[in-house]
């Protein structure tokens, strides 16, 4: 199963489609091929964290990690220049879409909004939640303190004074 058909792949890429489509006319199915392994990759990364596989319609963050590391997959198949900066570009945006996916996988707060492994919500953003507590009602309050103002009228003293 892949996160990306042929055409979600072009509308993702940041290559042309006509360098998409030499490399499909060349080895049909190959593109294809790719982008399943490269969508299990991105599984097997995020596993221990995520209900992968995700269910359609698909985390567009790893629609777009796919898309950007199959860009350098494509362009290494067609063949590139090493030193073309618009390679070096579409490398360095793969590598971080890497680390994208590691901080994902090992992110303790949940950085990336995708559907968590055991959540009832469906997402893997730690969500806070009251930090207090109490068993007294909420007059409680008001008589603790009008207590402690009649001690301090008692003992000819205010709050203030001391």
């Amino acid at each position: 199963m892949s996160y990306l058909t042929l055409a979600e792949y072009k509308s993702y890429s940041v290559l042309p489609s006509v360098d998409i489509d030499d490399v499909e006319t060349i080895q049909v199915g190959w593109i294809d091929r790719k982008l399943r392994a490269i969508s299990y990759g991105v599984d097997a990364r995020l596993r221990k964290r995520y209900a992968v596989p995700f269910s359609a319609p698909y985390p567009d963050a790893v629609c777009d990690w796919v898309a950007r590391l199959m860009d350098v997959a494509l362009l290494l198949k067609r063949g590139v220049d090493a030193t073309d900066e618009q390679f070096v570009s579409i490398l360095e945006d793969s590598k971080r879409a890497r680390e994208e996916i590691k901080e994902a996988a090992d992110a303790e707060q949940g950085l990336f909004d995708l559907p968590a492994l055991d959540t009832a919500d469906a997402s893997a953003i730690s969500k806070g939640e009251p930090l207090g507590y109490s068993e007294a009602s909420p007059y409680v309050g008001g008589d603790v303190q009008e207590e402690l103002g009649r001690d301090e009228d008692l003992d000819g003293w205010g709050s203030g004074d001391g």
